[in-house]
């Protein structure tokens, strides 16, 4: 990744509602093309996942026409309709399929691999922002199903979304205007207030609680706060300051411009909240 160029005019972030389908055409035209879809056909299956290895690549496909349906386990779990994105998840993230796909009437979609879905992101930055406000959504949804025991997991590893590299050129291209210090023990932000800022941990570790309960321990370039540029609406955890720490704070607008300088930083964001969605989606299954 070479160095960011942040004086560009702040892109503009998708209105609309939570899903726009002409945002979604937008970007899925930008970098890929139609292809039909004989009925009965498997665009993807059950707990696979690609291997580069053999020159394959996980997709994700916005269906133009027709209905595709998704099971798990061999039963049905949904049905995508025309407008909608699939496969999504596995696609930006290192998890296996969670379901399989199978076309019920003849279809056309349109797919992207990662390859060309960092292309489309350095194009349309902010579907980006309304594929993590999908994401974000499930995310709420999970949290409020689930008691607090249920909540509490092993928080002794440290996740991370950018590495060094990437860390660094974060640091060097945003500034020391962007750094933000707390001391141990520092509250950071709180579960219920409204939040306008994502953070990257530059130095030292935070924790996340969720009513009380430690769900996550993040050390250099983890993120938290990443909801915050989605919905704008109430945190849904609390972050204290395990030690004293540096962070990075970004808000929205620097956040598309981010992505339109380097799609990496967009595609390591959505993995990270697939991931959450993922490991999330165990504590209730």
């Amino acid at each position: 990744m070479n160095e960011l160029d942040f004086s560009s005019k702040p892109a503009r972030a998708a209105p609309g509602p939570l899903y726009n389908p002409a945002i979604a055409l937008e970007f899925f035209k930008s970098a890929g093309k139609p292809e039909s879809v004989a009925p009965g056909a498997k665009l993807f299956v059950e707990n696979e996942k690609a291997s580069r290895i053999f020159l394959k690549r996980d997709k994700m496909y916005l269906l133009l026409e027709g209905e595709v349906i998704l099971t798990a386990r061999n039963k049905p779990i949904g049905a995508v309709k025309a407008g909608e994105i699939f496969g999504e998840m596995a696609a930006i993230s290192e998890s296996p399929r969670s379901a399989t796909a199978i076309a019920k009437t003849a279809c056309r979609v349109i797919a992207l691999d990662d390859k060309a879905f960092g292309a489309a992101l350095a194009k349309k930055p902010e579907f980006a922002l309304m594929l993590m406000s999908l994401m974000v959504g499930r995310l709420r949804g999970m949290v409020a199903r689930i008691d607090s025991r249920t909540l509490s997991a092993d928080a002794s590893k440290e996740t991370r979304v950018f590495d060094k590299d990437l860390l660094a050129v974060l640091v060097r291209g945003l500034g020391a205007d962007a750094i933000v210090r707390y001391y141990r023990d520092a509250a950071i932000v709180k579960e219920g207030q409204t939040g306008v800022l994502m953070y990257v941990v530059v130095s030292g570790t935070v924790t996340v609680s969720i009513r009380g309960a430690a769900v996550e321990r993040i050390g250099p370039g983890g993120v938290f706060g990443e909801m915050a540029l989605v919905d704008r609406s109430t945190r849904m955890a609390s972050v204290t300051a395990q030690t004293d720490c540096e962070l990075l704070a970004i808000n929205r607008h620097l956040f598309l411009n981010l992505m339109k300088a380097d799609p990496s930083f967009g595609v390591s964001l959505l993995s990270a909240v697939a991931e959450r969605v993922r490991a999330m989606a165990t504590r209730i299954n």
